[in-house]
């Protein structure tokens, strides 16, 4: 009886010690490899200032009108993300991707990720750029965002176009979100071995090789980090501060949206309730996932257009 014990024990202590090594193992691969990558990072786009720290903006195109791209939560490099439609878009607008603070290439920052302060430094950030009067494009949580900056900024902002955007009123955003287990993912080296063995969520798309690899790296570098860890925590009281909001009567706007949202069955009433009321609004839906940017581009960007066009 005794000699069995002894053996299980050993082999509990065994299985113990495999972890941790584990565990450790995946630690300081972390750490090297997040140290290495950094200088495989290439430069893109243009830094300017905001809030004391460094903002990162791609600009493409030299259109008479100005499209300021927004991203949604979480995406890592939102000017390559964006390509596809960038380049459906700029040969007729002159196009302006902005990384907020903790994306991209853009520093990170201390401030609370209220939609207050994120929509004052993206401002800060047009500003500097000497860009007064744009159309506002935005995908997923730019919605909530694009909301609050159409209402602040009413005189500069001449459309609002929404890529699966958010809405105030959409259920569920009210759930608190684990932001201790996502930064223990993120400090332990785990997101990096879930990353790795995860599907590649650019296969297939409009990317070429040398793009999806720095998407990858950025996406190991941002994900989790600091500030996208304040957004996450402040997703459910941005929701709520904007339940009341709705865009001006006179802004036209119009959604491009999926037709089927398996999370959110009232998707497009919830949608087609936000332009009800507006003097040039439009709902549009696709066949396709929450990034219809990925698949659609060159839909949206001729739809926009002539929804452009018949808003003159």
């Amino acid at each position: 009886m005794k000699k069995w014990l002894r053996v299980l024990l050993k082999i509990l202590a065994a299985i113990v010690i495999a972890i941790v090594v584990f565990i450790a193992i995946v630690f300081i691969v972390n750490k090297v490899s997040s140290k290495s990558e950094l200088g495989k990072i290439q430069a893109y786009g243009q830094l300017v200032p905001v809030d004391g720290k460094k903002m990162n903006v791609l600009i493409q195109g030299d259109g008479k009108e100005t499209i300021v791209l927004l991203p949604g939560y979480g995406t890592a490099a939102p000017a390559l993300d964006f390509k596809p439609l960038i380049d459906e878009l700029s040969p007729y607008y002159k196009v302006v991707a902005v990384e907020p603070f903790g994306y991209g290439l853009s520093d990170g920052t201390d401030k609370e990720r209220t939609t207050e302060n994120i929509v004052n430094e993206l401002h800060e950030a047009l500003q500097a750029l000497n860009i007064d009067r744009y159309i506002l494009m935005g995908h997923s949580i730019a919605g909530i965002y694009g909301i609050e900056y159409a209402n602040k900024y009413t005189s500069e902002v001449s459309a609002f176009a929404g890529i699966d955007s958010s809405v105030p009123t959409q259920p569920g955003m009210d759930a608190a979100l684990p932001v201790t287990t996502f930064k223990l993912l993120k400090q332990s080296g785990f997101l990096r071995l879930v990353m790795k063995v995860s599907p590649d969520p650019y296969e297939g798309l409009p990317y070429d090789e040398a793009t999806k690899e720095q998407l990858t790296l950025l996406s190991l570098k941002n994900s989790n980090s600091p500030t996208m860890l304040s957004e996450m925590k402040n997703i459910s009281s941005n929701f709520k501060a904007a339940e009341h909001l709705t865009f001006p009567k006179e802004l036209p706007i119009i959604f491009f949206i999926q037709a089927h949202n398996e999370g959110i069955p009232t998707w497009v009433p919830l949608h087609e309730e936000q332009v009800k009321d507006s003097v040039h609004g439009k709902v549009m839906t696709f066949e396709g996932g929450h990034y219809l940017h990925h698949t659609k581009s060159k839909e949206i960007a001729e739809n926009f257009k002539a929804f452009m066009e018949e808003t003159r």
